[in-house]
């Protein structure tokens, strides 16, 4: 009998925690002060600081408890999951809040600990409260808790947007349409997509079912966003009340056909059985004549996310606080496609940078030498053991260009996207001519004395443009720094500065049939911090020229990118290759930050000295850890400015 009341008592002061860590609190008259943890003698008398007088206070029993100030941590009782001040929470580690839970954790560790971490984690920041009353402590430091919800929305709403995004949602909600894998040519299967479409059925696991074994169904496409493909189930008609959304690419989907090779078993979801007696036959019926996964789909898909790039290889890459000259790296990792260097001479593996293996910014050892681009020596005079040079067979081809007759000059002006600030085309001089077709380019007004700023585009590149691009394709050309005549126009620049500007027939005007469309979603690196990729939109096409926008953030951070560009992915890309994929930009997360978008735009109205354009990374520093700047321009191999009529047009 005692062991009953005993088991019985304890049942109940569990069941008023537990009420009472969820905030629904009786009274503090009522909560009994037997269950209270027990605190040394050492803490009891230890001295605390007093509070400011500002802080609401509970009243107990003629008692007077402060709430916790705000640096003051709490913990969470691993047994009952009670919220309290840690310093009043029982044994050393401070895991229980009273004798009973450390008690009852023990005997009942396993139910007790999953049920506790449900309730969160605890800070870790040591707490303190006046006049140490444990039970009373521990909710009036919850009610602190509480109140601190709101303040601290913000910083999880970017969390929860993070954790709980789904293109699928995302692309159902608001009606998208997401750019086909085909428009990809370098990302998985993007050469071998073939003619997957809607209305292809492939067999999938059954989720509708109550066996305990794995079992498949038969199930169409009615949506295909990049690689995710929106599903139904056969026998469901027009009821969408199952749909499932899942990336084609997954090792869970399967052709038709799978399952009766295989020996899987094909068992129709619960919600529909009724609906015919003959399955059998009322499959022979709907998928005669369908269309299906080709048989050696997945082993296609495998053998696309094959990359011959390995780690401990070494590159020569851009140098990203210098962009005028190159670098040793070596690869840290591969996924997707992507590389994160990291610079030879970076002994704690920290200073890297991300690009993709066909991106213009990476080299086989020895380039820089062979045509004359700038180059910083190593300080390790051996290669360290294990790193080999990457053969130079597997760096992206540029197209091979005629320099013995009419070229580029130096001094020649054009007009390039400025690889600082990626959402402006400006006006750029060329200022040294390289071998092999290769430009150091420079954004005029905005040079740094030593050309240290200066960036090397291929005369092929998708990044520069001839003198009245912008104005033909109304597009804002970004003037000089500091030129006052506005509004800007170039035949008066030209006469100004004695320039001239560079043939219109040296540039590559070819447009690939690419098959974007403005409004459709992908998935895109931030350039200025090439280790994020987002989801993103095509805003605007010129010709082979595609804006992206970075959805939930401001147009000056959308970016100019080259349709052939390896920096864009088809929608499900992240989820397929393991990379994580940054959400759109929540309201709050914007608003939270206003500050500092003002702090960037006062600044780029500022006489440049130094690095340019640093603040363009403000508005995110709070929600990444960023280097000093980060600098790819997102270029292709081959390049075309879309149109043949790029002249200047003439003044009277």
């Amino acid at each position: 009998m005692e062991n009953t009341k005993d088991l019985s008592e304890h049942s109940s002061r569990s069941k008023r925690k537990r009420r009472d860590s969820f905030g629904m609190f009786d009274g503090y008259d009522s909560c009994s002060e037997d269950t209270s943890s027990s605190s040394s003698s050492e803490e009891s008398e230890e001295e605390v600081a007093p509070l400011p007088s500002n802080l609401p206070i509970i009243k107990n029993n003629g008692q007077v408890y402060t709430y916790p100030d705000g640096k003051s941590g709490m913990a969470t009782c691993e047994m009952c999951g009670m919220v309290g001040v840690r310093d009043a929470f029982y044994s050393k580690t401070k895991r229980f809040c009273s004798v009973s839970c450390s008690r009852s954790y023990s005997s009942n560790s396993k139910k007790a600990s999953i049920l506790a971490r449900l309730q969160g984690k605890p800070p870790t920041k040591k707490a303190k409260v006046l006049q140490k009353q444990p039970l009373v402590a521990k909710l009036a430091a919850y009610a602190q808790y509480q109140a601190t919800l709101q303040n601290q929305a913000k910083t999880k709403a970017a969390a929860v947007s993070m954790e709980g995004f789904s293109w699928g949602n995302y692309i159902n909600s608001n009606s998208f349409i997401a750019a086909p894998v085909t428009c990809f040519k370098h990302a998985p299967m993007g050469t071998c997509w073939g003619d997957i479409s809607e209305n292809v059925r492939v067999e999938v696991p059954n989720t509708d079912c109550s066996l305990p074994t794995k079992v498949f169904w038969i199930a169409g496409i009615v949506k295909l966003a990049g690689y995710n493909a929106l599903l139904r189930y056969e026998g469901f008609e027009n009821d969408s009340g199952l749909d499932f959304w899942c990336n084609i690419c997954s090792s869970d989907i399967h052709p038709v056909g799978w399952c009766a090779a295989s020996g899987k078993p094909l068992v129709p979801p619960r919600t529909i059985q009724h609906k015919y007696t003959n399955w059998k036959a009322f499959l022979v019926k709907r998928l005669t004549g369908a269309k299906t996964l080709p048989p050696d789909f997945s082993q296609k898909v495998s053998e696309s996310m094959q990359y011959p790039f390995k780690p401990c290889m070494r590159v020569e890459v851009v140098d990203k606080r210098h962009l005028c000259r190159t670098r040793v790296a070596v690869v840290e990792s591969v996924i997707g496609g992507r590389l994160r260097l990291v610079y030879e001479e970076s002994e704690d593996r920290t200073d890297d940078f991300w690009c993709h293996m066909h991106s213009p910014l990476i080299h086989h050892i020895g380039w820089s030498r062979s045509i004359g681009h700038r180059f910083k020596r190593s300080d390790i005079t051996k290669k360290q053991d294990g790193h080999f040079d990457t053969p130079p067979h597997l760096f992206a081809k540029v197209k091979e260009v005629d320099q013995s007759g009419e070229w580029f000059k130096e001094g020649m002006k054009l007009e390039a996207i400025d690889p600082l600030n990626l959402s402006t085309i400006c006006v750029a001089t060329i200022r040294k001519v390289l071998a092999d077709g290769f430009l150091m380019i420079g954004i005029d007004g905005s040079e740094a004395a030593d050309g240290s700023d200066w960036f090397c585009y291929h005369a092929t590149s998708p990044s520069i443009f001839p003198v009245g691009f912008c104005e033909i394709n109304m597009i804002e050309l970004t003037p000089p720094r500091g030129y006052t005549k506005l509004p800007f126009k170039w035949f008066d620049y030209l006469r100004e500065t004695g320039s001239i500007a560079a043939p219109v027939k040296l540039f590559n005007k070819d447009v690939p049939n690419h098959g974007f469309r403005v409004g459709m979603k992908l998935e895109a690196v931030d350039l200025m911090e090439p280790r994020l990729i987002c989801v993103a939109t095509v805003t605007r096409i010129i010709h082979r020229l595609l804006r992206i926008h970075f959805d939930g953030w401001e147009e000056e951070y959308d970016q100019w990118v080259d349709c052939e560009s390896p920096d864009l992915y088809p929608v499900g890309w992240c989820q397929l290759t393991g990379y994580q994929l940054q959400p759109p930009a929540s309201q709050s997360s914007r608003e939270s930050q206003s500050g500092s978008s003002k702090q960037k735009k006062k600044a780029k109205s500022q006489q440049y000295k130094g690095h340019k354009k640093m603040t363009t990374l403000q508005l995110k520093e709070e929600l990444i850890d960023g280097e000093d700047y980060n600098f790819l321009q997102g270029a292709s191999d081959q390049e075309s400015n879309g149109s043949a009529n790029f002249y200047i047009k003439q003044e009277p």
